[in-house]
């Protein structure tokens, strides 16, 4: 269903229209846990290493992915909170069919760089053709990621986040139980935890695009609604391209952190491998609902409504503070009990790694919090240079701490530290590029 995120009051029609966006990421990120947990209890240490070095790669492809769904959803929304129904309409086919291109170009650079890309982060060879058997089958399912990310943020646009959350619930359950089947009962290894994951992606993304397609006709629109505009897409563009450079940057940032952590050996690789998914369903959970305050804001500036997104700023500072104390507790005190759901046997290394890294980052997920829902209202109000610039920054300080400290302590705990660090410096960025937006300066004026 539809929904008009410009009426009712700001907080409940925030709270009711993220809520589900949280759920939906947690059953997204049980996708990724999935495969480290089933690679780690019944492959081994170092296949949890494999899947694990293999994921920093495909964020790289979900960074594009992500542009596409937020440039998409960012202007389908300001289309539909203006009543620009036509509009609305061909900004989803536009998106859909650049989508598909690119999606193609990524596939065959994946193919053909993927073994130099394996080498450029420093990939053990111990751990290289397992990483590399994972990848391969990630790269056929690239086309399920596309189109299930820009049906997301199709349904997000529109104010419905609950179709998401349900194909999501059942996808991911449906993703365990064939982790399970494929590795134990068809001994397929890692290469089954892919396969798996692959399988229900397809049938994920062929239900979203089903509905997207229901739900887009459901749209009224008079006369005939052209299926591609170049100015549409100039329109998608400017805010899809700063948030796959963002994304992709990050990334690549990241992909850097693993080349200098795969240089500490297998046992802290699996550490941080279970860590960082453990890490990554916090923060990812906080950038949906930062981009569910970026369809929010969208829809109220096309509506002209900017008192409303002062209004959904303090409402989701709250939502994300009620929603991360409690796991910022749970990841300080049992982070080493959570560790032992991804290595049945994990050594002490690979133990005390992963747990450390939860005690030093979880304190500071407040912070990381707030950051993204001040990115969320700067991406949904256009101001991506702002934006670029406090993610940037965090990125870039991390990256650099990650390798002098780690130097410095010859030791990972250097690699840990580098998080926080970077968090506080980009939340501040981001908090007063927020508190200066053009649209924020005179609030009686407005």
């Amino acid at each position: 269903m539809n929904q008009d995120l410009t009426v009712g009051k700001p907080s409940s029609v925030l709270w009711k229209f993220c809520l589900p966006l949280f759920g939906s990421i947690v059953f997204q990120q049980l996708y990724n846990i999935a495969d480290s947990l089933v690679a780690g209890k019944f492959i081994g240490e170092q296949a949890l290493a494999a899947v694990g070095n293999g994921y920093e790669v495909t964020l790289l492809f979900i960074a594009v992915a992500f542009g596409c769904n937020i440039g998409c959803s960012v202007v389908t929304a300001q289309k539909f909170g203006a009543h620009q129904y036509a509009e609305a309409r061909t900004t989803v086919y536009t998106t859909l069919i650049a989508s598909g291109v690119i999606c193609l170009v990524l596939m065959l650079g994946g193919f053909l760089g993927l073994d130099g890309l394996l080498r450029l982060i420093h990939t053990p060879e111990d751990v290289f053709a397992d990483s590399r058997c994972y990848l391969d089958i990630y790269i056929l399912s690239l086309p399920f990621v596309f189109y299930y990310n820009v049906a997301t943020g199709i349904f997000s646009a529109l104010g419905d986040s609950k179709t998401p959350f349900y194909l999501l619930v059942a996808s991911s359950l449906s993703n365990i139980f064939a982790d399970i089947l494929f590795v134990t009962a068809f001994h397929m290894g890692v290469d089954g935890v892919a396969w798996a994951t692959l399988i229900c992606q397809g049938v994920s993304c062929l239900a979203s695009l089903w509905l997207v397609r229901k739900r887009v006709h459901s749209i009224p629109a008079e006369g005939k609604v052209p299926l591609f505009s170049w100015k549409l897409l100039g329109s998608i563009s400017v805010v899809a391209i700063p948030s796959m450079l963002q994304q992709s940057f990050i990334s690549i940032g990241n992909m850097m952190i693993q080349s200098i952590i795969n240089t500490f050996g297998s046992g802290i690789m699996a550490g941080y491998s279970g860590a960082i998914k453990l890490n990554n369903l916090v923060v990812t959970a906080f950038t949906t609902l930062g981009n569910g305050i970026s369809n929010y804001t969208a829809q109220n500036l096309g509506a002209d409504k900017p008192d409303r997104i002062r209004e959904g700023f303090k409402s989701g500072v709250l939502l994300v503070a009620s929603l991360c104390i409690p796991l910022s507790l749970l990841y300080f005190f049992l982070g080493n009990k959570l560790m032992y759901l991804f290595v049945e046997n994990p050594t002490g290394q690979a133990l005390a790694s992963g747990t450390l890294f939860l005690k030093i980052v979880a304190p500071f997920y407040i912070v990381v919090a707030v950051k993204l829902v001040s990115d969320g209202i700067l991406r949904g109000s256009g101001q991506m240079k702002r934006f670029m610039i406090a993610t940037f920054a965090d990125l870039i300080l991390r990256v650099v701490l990650a390798k002098v400290l780690s130097t410095v302590m010859a030791s990972s705990v250097g690699i840990w530290l580098s998080w926080p660090i970077g968090w506080v410096v980009g939340s501040i960025l981001s908090l007063f590029f927020y508190i200066k937006s053009p649209w924020n300066k005179h609030p009686a004026e407005n």
